[in-house]
């Protein structure tokens, strides 16, 4: 039977990647996964108070389709966030979404025909290019100095023509760490601006930063078409409760979309109702057990970090944000970063991610790993990947 083509163009390497942990452990090994950016997997869950808002939701009887767009409690509540980084939004520049998946996809889907063009990061977080071809676009990849953290505003330039029709930004970036600083973000809109393109900006891990505080586009932002897109499953700890949202700049080159777009919110009928509520008490509630994840995490980058950098054929920089490295295979042995990964878990067990499952250009030659897991865990999972990559003869 008859398979749309467009749907050959969709990979998820994180998730793809699995079977294959799966198969050994029907076969009675034991899998060290990190290959997942879930910090609920790993031990850190929403607070007492954030559950009890999702409970007393459903108690209260609001299991009934909400608004198309979000609540308007939430709504605003976002906004109010945003605009602390710097925009000037109110509540009808919001659409609530289930997780930024859905946001990139509505958003993709409303920029993107046969053949247009849209900028990525490289490397970046696969559904970017999966939802770009189906979409019936091409992603192009442009350069991002890892070490320091700053895109290629030349190599960006080069790559734009007269089929392009956005520029992604994911900051912090997943799979990287990489965190954009004022500067770049600048020159970005700057670019965006001279060349009439839209400028989708991924800031879900906004406050999962480390060794500076986080700039938001918003504070450069001004009145450019810029189009925000987070959530709550990596900050507020509600990964499996599939929440997050779209944000619309007060540009009035965004008046066609913002009109069209909220036409897809309403043939998808509405969000999770009962965890908007959450949602909104995460926004409105005690903050703490956010620094206090954020400060765990920072002690589990700096682990990884020196410990990778120890090991033999292996570099890596250090992730200003989220909660990835993306170390470099030196002088692999292996056919590619992808054969890498898989003997890395016949041989010891130990879930990564192969490179070049976030883009060919420049992802290939690395892995991602998620540092979420306690340090007990990880030093032991880490032990193993020295173990592996001291036993092969490069």
């Amino acid at each position: 039977m008859k398979v749309s083509k467009k749907v050959s163009g969709v990979e998820y390497a994180i998730r793809d990647i699995v079977s294959a942990a799966k198969d050994l452990e029907k076969q009675g090994r034991t899998i060290d996964y990190l290959n997942i950016g879930d910090p609920a997997q790993y031990g850190f869950h929403p607070p007492e108070n954030v559950k009890q808002a999702f409970i007393d939701a459903i108690k209260k009887d609001q299991n009934y389709y909400s608004a198309s767009e979000g609540i308007q409690e939430l709504r605003s509540a976002i906004a109010k966030k945003e605009n602390l980084k710097g925009f000037s939004i109110g509540a009808d520049d919001v659409l609530v979404t289930n997780g930024v998946s859905e946001g990139l996809d509505m958003v993709m889907s409303s920029i993107v025909e046969e053949g247009d063009e849209v900028l990525l990061p490289g490397p970046y977080y696969p559904p970017y290019a999966s939802y770009i071809r189906l979409h019936g676009g091409i992603p192009i990849e442009f350069s991002v100095d890892l070490e320091h953290s700053t895109p290629d505003i030349a190599d960006i330039k080069s790559k734009i023509t007269p089929k392009t029709v956005a520029i992604c930004l994911i900051s912090p970036n997943n799979p990287t760490g990489a965190v954009f600083e004022e500067d770049s973000l600048k020159k970005l809109i700057d670019v965006a601006n001279e060349n009439n393109l839209y400028i989708i900006c991924d800031e879900i891990y906004d406050q999962i930063v480390f060794d500076k505080k986080f700039v938001g586009i918003g504070k450069v932002a001004g009145d450019s078409p810029v189009i925000i897109l987070n959530g709550f499953s990596k900050v507020h700890l509600m990964s499996g409760w599939r929440i997050g949202y779209i944000a619309f700049n007060s540009s009035p080159q965004l008046a066609s979309i913002r009109e069209h777009l909220p036409k897809l919110a309403r043939v998808r009928i509405s969000t999770n109702h009962p965890v908007q509520y959450a949602a909104l008490e995460s926004l409105r509630g005690p903050q703490e057990y956010i620094s206090e994840f954020v400060s765990e995490l920072k002690k589990h980058r700096d682990l990884v970090v020196k410990r990778l950098n120890s090991m033999p054929g292996i570099s890596c920089s250090n992730p200003k944000g989220a909660f990835y490295v993306f170390p470099k295979i030196e002088n692999n042995p292996f056919k590619s970063d992808k054969e890498f990964v898989l003997n890395l878990l016949k041989s010891k067990g130990v879930l990564a991610v192969h490179g070049s499952g976030f883009g060919t250009k420049y992802g290939s030659g690395y892995f991602r790993l998620v540092f979420l897991p306690n340090m007990e865990k990880l030093n032991s999972a880490l032990d193993k990947i020295e173990d592996f990559v001291s036993s092969y003869k490069p």
